[in-house]
């Protein structure tokens, strides 16, 4: 398979997160913590981090819009539930077992 390709292919898959991310937003960040090690918040760093590689001017608040669909305050306060005691300790269990969460 060719580089062009190549990106065009993982391109395509990281939209597809994307929308699939927007799509289920009962799926909420600590529970994608918890379980994966990554988050909404996560991509949107990355996603600004690749910006910035190109001299592209991104902040981190627009690539979480990227991200988010729609700003971060919006989708906290339609989407976004108080993490209950239970992920709370199982995000405390993570973090002591891979501090650099």
């Amino acid at each position: 398979m060719d580089k062009i390709t190549k990106t065009e292919l993982e391109a395509a898959a990281f939209r597809s997160l994307v929308k699939h991310l927007q799509t289920h937003t009962e799926v909420q960040n600590i529970d994608l913590m918890i379980l994966a090690d990554f988050c909404r918040n996560c991509l949107a760093k990355w996603y600004a981090s690749a910006a910035k590689d190109k001299n592209i001017d991104l902040d981190y608040e627009q690539a979480r819009e990227s991200i988010y669909g729609m700003p971060y305050s919006e989708w906290k306060d339609k989407f976004q539930s108080k993490a209950t005691d239970e992920q709370l300790a199982a995000f405390d269990e993570k973090r002591q077992q891979k501090p650099n969460l």
